[in-house]
């Protein structure tokens, strides 16, 4: 309740792709007009739906899929048992640049996803990671995590749960003898 008072009294202005003013809080610093209300039709509901899954295949790909195909590529390279140094640098660059730019494009589903919920308007955000570690209170610390961090989140928590799993069920024991 307070922190929705706050807002009132200083609101945050977004501009519009027309180049529209409004405020976040939902009234201008003058007191008149309120931010423009997006609607929530069907076709705008499958695209947020989209977009989620699509940052969700994203982020499966960056952790998993990403990973083991460069792996697998460095593999393949290898025609010997003895080790060069080529497949190790093609796997080493290769996941590199791929997360790079999956990390870009799921950014990009990420602001997309912004531009849909809130009908084009945009406004400066900052991310909990790029915060000041000082006890000051933030003006923005009340804002929710953006759907990007929220699927990272998940993403990296299922992958912990299906690792542990598999150790503790599949992986079997790697001492001799046993």
């Amino acid at each position: 309740m307070l922190q929705n008072m706050a807002r009132l009294e200083s609101p945050t202005t977004m501009t519009g792709s027309s180049g529209q003013k409004a405020t976040q809080a939902g009234a201008s610093r003058t007191g008149q007009g309120t931010a423009p209300t997006v609607a929530g039709g069907p076709g705008q509901k499958a695209t947020q739906v989209g977009l989620i899954l699509l940052m969700g295949l994203g982020s499966v790909t960056l952790w998993l899929l990403s990973p083991l195909f460069w792996i697998w590529l460095g593999s393949q390279m290898q025609k010997s048992s003895q080790p060069s140094m080529g497949p190790y640098l093609l796997v080493l660059v290769g996941i590199g640049v791929t997360t790079v730019v999956i990390a870009k494009l799921l950014g990009a589903a990420d602001r997309a996803y912004g531009r849909v919920v809130t009908g084009g308007l945009t406004g400066r955000r900052r991310l909990p990671w790029n915060r000041s570690l000082r006890g000051e209170r933030d003006v923005d610390a009340g804002q929710p995590p953006t759907v990007l961090t929220t699927v990272m989140v998940i993403s990296v928590g299922l992958a912990g749960l299906l690792f542990v799993l598999w150790f503790f069920t599949l992986a079997g024991s790697s001492l001799p003898g046993q």
